[in-house]
């Protein structure tokens, strides 16, 4: 058995987007040492589902967020938590831009799997799971 590629961090604030994707690009890199690959359009695919998980946890809830991405040999598995316990809902689109709605759109179309899990206490980890292969 394989062992897991893993990375983790704790977001917050404006930057927190940013360093997300630093994660993913990490673990991308941590795959290729471990002798695999990630293709481009999955790498591409996880970057956008993390930075829109993550901006929506700084944007919608109080307090940091946490990220781990892990790989898998078929896929990146993505879990973002934060301090709410609202599950993420789809929100009216506004064609100017200004408030968003399509962040939750984008992930449920890019991942192969999305589930919203309560956190003990208080919170609630989103999972989206991005295949390696379309």
């Amino acid at each position: 058995m394989e062992s897991a590629v893993r990375r983790h961090c704790e977001c917050g604030g404006a930057g927190a987007p940013a360093r997300a994707r630093d994660e993913v690009h990490g673990l991308v890199e941590d795959v290729l040492l471990s002798g695999h690959r990630v293709p481009a359009e999955a790498e591409a695919a996880a970057l956008l589902v993390v930075s829109e998980l993550v901006t929506n946890a700084v944007r919608h809830t109080r307090g940091p967020c946490a990220l781990d991405v892990t790989w898998a040999p078929d896929g990146i598995d993505i879990d973002v938590t934060d301090t709410s316990s609202t599950p993420p809902r789809l929100r009216p689109l506004d064609p100017s831009g200004a408030e968003g709605g399509y962040g939750w759109r984008i992930v449920r179309t890019l991942a192969s799997e999305v589930a919203v899990r309560p956190v003990r206490g208080n919170g609630k980890t989103v999972h989206a799971h991005v295949p390696l292969s379309a």
